[in-house]
């Protein structure tokens, strides 16, 4: 089968940093489906795996979670899903990628594909979808009260791929007051288009505009990027026992200013149910076929920003650049195979 992998980690402007290569084709067995990906979309995650995880020598590392495409096989534990069923779903981090013809993922992770969405449109959501709503509801839990506050979630980074599904998931699922921040025009409306009730730029002091919205200090932060940057603001602006979320790594991080608001901290990545196989694994794969259904009675809407054409390492390498660059607006996906 057909696949894009490197053996070395390498700046993203090295050719072979990604490359072409030719893979046999995995059998599923247990719970495994044998799906033949039809679309892909590249996050954040496929970047820093590149740069800092090289696989053993002479051994070839497929990077890629996110997918769209058809079962053509599964183990015999398969349980919920035939072969052509459509699906779509994010994969899991010890395992090859979906950067192939042919991936094996766990039956348990995925989700049944938005019928009113094509692949491309498909594959844009899964990863970014499992990270906000985790966030949202299992860690954040934005649905409780925060004492003396008026429901309200500030989203750092608004139109990236987690914050572009995150404003409106909180918008169709809560009554929260969503604000987001966006530094570009095109961004700023993008966010707004998307839902949020409110745009900062988070290129200036996050605490000071916040002061100045109608809706008081909120009870819930949640921060997808460059937290150390605004962890200051961050500190000021939440409310007293408000509550913060993050899904990036910062070099460090001092809870200790949390202490005299009684703030709590809440980390999220949505590979922990798949890598420590939890007891409530199969919950990824539920709130994917709740992401479906909402997609397709016009709820909430793919957050699909780029098409990059063909899977293959030419244009992976294009949008490991961009999302390197970070400049990219929604989720940059690849559809099909070609050279």
């Amino acid at each position: 089968m057909r696949a894009v992998g490197y053996q070395s980690s390498m700046p993203i402007d090295a050719p072979n940093a990604l490359e072409n290569i030719e893979l046999p084709t995995p059998t599923p067995t247990g719970r495994d489906l044998l799906v033949e990906i039809r679309a892909i979309s590249v996050n954040p995650v496929d970047t820093k795996v590149r740069r800092n995880a090289a696989p053993e020598s002479g051994h070839w590392r497929v990077l890629g979670w996110d997918a769209a495409g058809i079962v053509t096989a599964k183990g015999s534990e398969v349980r919920d899903f035939a072969v052509g069923d459509e699906v779509f779903y994010a994969g899991s981090l010890p395992r090859p990628g979906t950067n192939a013809e042919f991936h094996l993922v766990d039956e348990r992770i995925v989700g049944r594909k938005p019928a009113s969405l094509d692949w491309a449109q498909a594959a844009a959501l899964p990863l970014t979808a499992i990270t906000a709503w985790e966030m949202l509801f299992d860690r954040l839990d934005i649905r409780r009260t925060v004492p003396g506050t008026t429901p309200s979630l500030l989203i750092i980074g608004g139109a990236g791929g987690v914050g572009s599904i995150a404003i409106q998931l909180a918008r169709v699922l809560t009554d929260v007051t969503v604000i987001a921040t966006a530094s570009r025009p095109e961004t700023q409306e993008w966010v707004r288009s998307l839902g949020a009730h409110h745009v900062l730029d988070h290129r200036s002091p996050l605490a000071a505009q916040v002061a100045s919205l109608p809706t008081g200090a909120p009870g819930f932060v949640f921060s997808t990027t460059q937290t150390d940057q605004h962890f200051a603001d961050i500190v000021e602006l939440l409310a007293p026992q408000g509550h913060f979320g993050l899904i990036d790594d910062p070099q460090t991080l001092d809870a200790m200013p949390f202490k005299r608001k009684s703030l709590s901290l809440h980390w999220e990545s949505m590979f922990t149910r798949s890598v420590f196989s939890t007891a409530d694994m199969a919950e990824q794969g539920k709130l994917l076929n709740e992401v479906s259904a909402l997609v397709d009675s016009g709820r909430i809407r793919t957050t699909l920003g780029e098409n990059f054409g063909p899977i293959n390492a030419s244009n992976l390498r294009r949008a490991h650049a961009l999302i390197e660059s970070g400049q990219a607006k929604g989720k940059i996906v690849l559809s099909g195979f070609g050279v």
